[in-house]
């Protein structure tokens, strides 16, 4: 089964910053939809981010509009997510995946990576 690859996290301030990354060594992943997604200790996984595969459409979760950005670098096969002002409620495992729809509330794929930590915390 394919999956793909997240790296980036870590432990950071509150207001701070991240840059998270997802890659594929099997597949082009300029030629799909990508997805963010996290999950929380005790929650349920939420999507956050998504990204369209030619037209680089983006949408967000309200809960990070305006502070997480989704974009691509197709030389390099990989999708960013940059997160800005983190707050401790952001702290969760995040992971990206090849998703069909770009509807945020219902986001779903097969091929969720192993996931990357991310801490927010002073």
């Amino acid at each position: 089964q394919l999956r793909l690859v997240e790296s980036g996290g870590g432990l950071v301030q509150p207001g701070g910053s991240l840059r998270l990354s997802c890659t594929s060594s099997e597949f082009p992943v300029n030629n799909f939809n990508i997805g963010w997604s996290r999950q929380a200790p005790g929650k349920e996984r939420e999507g956050i981010a998504a990204i369209t595969g030619r037209t680089e459409i983006t949408n967000y979760a309200e809960s990070v509009r305006g502070r997480f950005t989704i974009s691509r670098d197709n030389a390099k096969n990989t999708v960013y997510l940059q997160m800005n002002s983190l707050k401790s409620e952001d702290t969760a495992v995040y992971y990206c995946g090849k998703i069909q729809s770009m509807f945020i509330s219902t986001m779903s794929s097969d091929s969720w990576g192993r996931g990357t930590q991310v801490t927010v915390s002073s």
